[in-house]
């Protein structure tokens, strides 16, 4: 499948690298050349250096050809923004989007996008790990843990 992941910090080097050890096409985004180095010396991936908002840079990575667009950023605006140019400017249907605020998370669901909040699933699979019982599907965990509005 061919895959392009905006960001190129710890989870989204990752998934690039994981992806691309299954022999998937990976084409990672990142404006900052020095984030590249997480992706180790040889390169197993494409890479696009710019602005994940840009319409160009987008173009650039072959969005619209792409089977699944991630939105790895640690920005949550950035992420919602270049969900949604991908989805509507270039037809992505599969568009996953990283959310650090589950309030954010939550609203960004509602609008039909895949979000996933990592702190909601890191506390749901210790919980379930604290207490024996199987790990749920990732879906469960981006709903269970909303913070209280004080």
């Amino acid at each position: 499948m061919k895959v392009v992941i905006l960001g190129c910090g710890r989870s989204g080097a990752s998934l690039a690298l994981q992806l691309a050890s299954m022999d998937h096409h990976v084409t990672v985004i990142d404006r900052n050349p020095e984030s590249l180095r997480r992706l180790g010396k040889t390169y197993p991936c494409r890479i696009v250096l710019g602005n994940g908002l840009d319409l160009d840079t987008l173009a650039k990575a072959e969005v619209s050809d792409s089977d699944v667009f991630f939105a790895m950023t640690r920005g949550d605006n950035t992420n919602i923004m270049a969900a949604q140019i991908v989805k509507r400017n270039f037809g992505v249907e599969r568009v996953a989007v990283k959310v650090a605020d589950p309030l954010r998370a939550e609203a960004y669901r509602k609008l039909g996008l895949f979000t996933i909040n990592a702190a909601a699933l890191l506390a749901g699979m210790c919980r379930d790990w604290f207490l024996g019982t199987e790990f749920k599907p990732i879906d469960a965990y981006n709903v269970d843990v909303l913070e209280v509005e004080r």
